[in-house]
């Protein structure tokens, strides 16, 4: 199996002086070693995956002749253990889900050496298998291509894409009309929009900035900037909550829009990428995962999928005409019970109620 091993870490431990004044600096340390290799790590591999709960084999070689002193064993930076021989059992029960670093420290006369590893935790469950059934459908602009959608009062509230093309908008649901709308500039690519406490929040793609507005009139109120891509985003009623296209969903306070913590999306496969237009929904996450039809529920604690979806065929051939893309837009009427679904250019809107497939 092949071993990882990483960079030596030498740490020399000086003395002090005696204490008497004017006299010259006496350090007393142990010498250096030149390129310390004490140990290596044979298992577990780099990048390996572990259903979140099973233990991870911990496998250990020395080296050379020269034994360590000591070997400590951290995970994501906390101290864990001494280990008292080779090989260890890491309990996972206690971490997220998500990359975990591992780490040893081989001790010897006071240097020290890091080897390290990383893996990465799955959900210990396969979600359960949704599908849907309509149960009305509402006119859609087909010439919007949504990239975030809420509902409120009544209305629904959509921010579209495309250079040129990103907007703003206030519509009606029973007639699709747009009732209010504000533009974005023509290098901004629209992205994911979220209320809170009287304003919304709006990504844009890659341009690293969003911008907030005044629910009631759409008046700009500013900005504000991040480090990732901007696709999805919702809100808990406390913190914006944030995709990047990748399986990392972000909670960001609002004020700032600094990153709080993160969830890793995983299903009992692996972990689950693309994740676009968000809706946070009594305690879940629902996300579209971009280029399919598929919206994966996730545990906003944990990360954990816990239903997948499948929306395959709601947009029906009658209703293509060719400009059509994908799936995305993702909207709940919470006094209601609704659930509503749209996609980039669709000509319609559906309410859905999810059902385990095979009821439909």
């Amino acid at each position: 199996m092949k071993a990882i091993e990483f960079a030596t870490i030498l740490t020399i431990l000086a003395g002090c002086t005696n204490g008497q004044k004017n006299q010259p600096r006496v350090v007393n340390s142990h010498p250096p070693i030149a390129d310390l290799r004490l140990i290596r790590i044979e298992e577990p591999q780099d990048g390996a995956i572990f259903p979140l709960g099973d233990n991870i084999h911990i496998s250990i070689k020395q080296t050379g002749n020269v034994a360590p002193d000591s070997v400590v064993l951290s995970v994501n930076g906390a101290r864990v253990e001494r280990l008292g021989g080779l090989t260890y059992e890491l309990s996972t029960g206690g971490l997220k889900m998500g990359t975990q670093s591992i780490s040893l420290a081989a001790w010897k006369s006071g240097s020290r050496q890091i080897a390290g590893v990383s893996v990465k935790l799955k959900s210990n469950f396969k979600p359960e298998k949704l599908t849907y059934r309509v149960v009305r459908s509402y006119p859609h602009d087909g010439r919007a291509y949504t990239q975030g959608l809420f509902y409120h009062d009544g209305y629904l509230y959509e921010g579209t894409g495309q250079e040129g093309e990103s907007s703003l908008r206030k519509v009606e649901l029973e007639t699709g009309k747009v009732l209010r709308s504000i533009n974005l500039g023509r290098e901004y690519f629209g992205e994911g929009i979220a209320l809170l406490k009287g304003m919304i929040y709006q990504l844009t793609w890659t341009s690293g900035i969003g911008f907030i507005y005044d629910f009631n009139t759409f008046n700009n109120l500013g900005s504000f900037t991040y480090a990732t891509q901007g696709w999805g985003l919702t809100t808990n009623g406390k913190e914006l909550i944030m995709s990047n296209g990748s399986n990392i969903i972000s909670f960001m306070e609002p004020s700032g829009f600094s990153e709080v913590s993160r969830i890793e999306v995983f299903d009992d496969v692996g972990p689950v990428k693309m994740l676009n237009e968000l809706e946070y929904i009594n305690g879940k996450i629902y996300a579209n995962v971009y280029l399919t039809d598929r919206i994966v529920i996730i545990n906003a604690e944990t990360g954990a999928v816990t239903a997948d979806v499948d929306l395959k065929g709601i947009l029906s051939p009658s209703d293509k005409t060719g400009s059509e893309d994908v799936l995305n837009g993702i909207a709940y009427d919470f006094q209601g019970n609704r659930l509503f679904v749209t996609g980039k250019y669709w000509p319609k809107l559906f309410e859905v109620k999810l059902v385990p497939v095979g009821k439909r």
